[in-house]
């Protein structure tokens, strides 16, 4: 059931949308307060600039880096792969970018345009629990990143 309101009041988000940046403050409080969430970031990919940039955030404190190379950290490799990237250990691997010195396990969801399955946007999400995103939760998020594509591909 939980699913089904989260899925329910992201499509009435999209489907209202007058303001971009509104309507994703509204969608990465959703999320984050969905699962209590430590933190939830989305982000542009700007291919053309080799950027990816935050539009809004979600938890304690604003990103360590809210703009930041293309093939840097977990995001770089989530945006080149075209696949969630799912880290239980951040301290573990090498591409992690510190963003908090007490974040765990991280996730990176991309957002992809309609047509060329290119990354436009991501979704992260930090928490300060060791290995918090189970399968089910990566199923969950990539289900909510379809929902929210059309606020990248308008």
């Amino acid at each position: 059931m939980e699913r089904d309101n989260l899925m329910k009041d992201l499509h009435s988000f999209v489907s209202t949308a007058k303001d971009r940046v509104a309507t994703l403050q509204r969608v990465a409080e959703l999320i984050r307060s969905a699962r209590g969430y430590r933190w939830v970031g989305l982000y542009d990919v700007d291919h053309a600039a080799g950027v990816v940039k935050n539009i809004v955030w979600s938890g304690p404190s604003a990103p360590e880096y809210p703009t930041f190379p293309i093939t840097k950290g977990l995001t770089g490799a989530a945006i080149f792969s075209g696949r969630t990237v799912n880290v239980g250990d951040v301290a573990a691997d090498p591409r992690y970018l510190t963003a908090f010195g007490t974040t765990r396990s991280e996730i990176i969801v991309p957002i992809f345009d309609g047509t060329s399955q290119s990354a436009v946007g991501t979704i992260d999400i930090e928490s300060e629990k060791p290995s918090a995103f189970t399968d089910d939760v990566q199923i969950l998020l990539e289900a909510c990143s379809g929902v929210i594509r059309p606020l990248w591909c308008r």
